[in-house]
């Protein structure tokens, strides 16, 4: 909730301090400096959305008779695989009922695990880009309610009666 006024606010100060600099006619060093923190600012407001759907339409989903499996490719290619009779606590998010996202697992805090700092080493950028998460999870599919009974229909057929 925090990053967007943050990201505001860095690019904000970043042109204020890149116009300052140029209008008072400080070396191009200031100046330079100044378009750097201005194009980081502009990937904080702008440019971390489309980072996060180009790693979005890099994921596939699937839900077996067994498990959960999670295969990303580029650029930060890998495959998990939860078991259906291990599986975490599910929360289930959305807008409505036609989009939404499923987590298997908690959440991690934004500066990682409560006992310090990130275990994971994107683990920090998932507050900037969710498909960055180390947490599992089913990122805005459709329909997140239907694909929480299937998982739930498959993880109680395991069970015993």
């Amino acid at each position: 909730m925090f990053l967007i006024p943050f990201s505001l606010l860095w690019c904000g100060f970043a042109i204020f301090w890149t116009y300052t600099a140029t209008r008072q006619g400080a070396p191009l060093f200031f100046d330079a400096w100044g378009a750097m923190f201005i194009c980081i600012g502009l990937f904080f407001v702008f440019g971390r959305f489309a980072v996060d759907a180009w790693f979005r339409r890099r994921i596939s989903y699937v839900v077996t008779d067994k498990r959960i499996l999670i295969m990303r490719t580029a650029p930060f290619a890998s495959f998990t695989s939860i078991d259906l009779e291990r599986l975490p606590d599910i929360q289930l998010t959305g807008e409505g009922e036609k989009r939404g996202s499923l987590r298997f697992g908690a959440a991690a805090s934004l500066f990682g695990s409560s006992g310090g700092w990130s275990q994971s080493r994107y683990q920090s950028f998932a507050s900037w880009s969710p498909a960055l998460d180390p947490v599992p999870q089913f990122l805005g599919i459709e329909y997140p309610s239907k694909v929480f009974d299937v998982v739930m229909k498959a993880r109680n057929a395991l069970r015993p009666a």
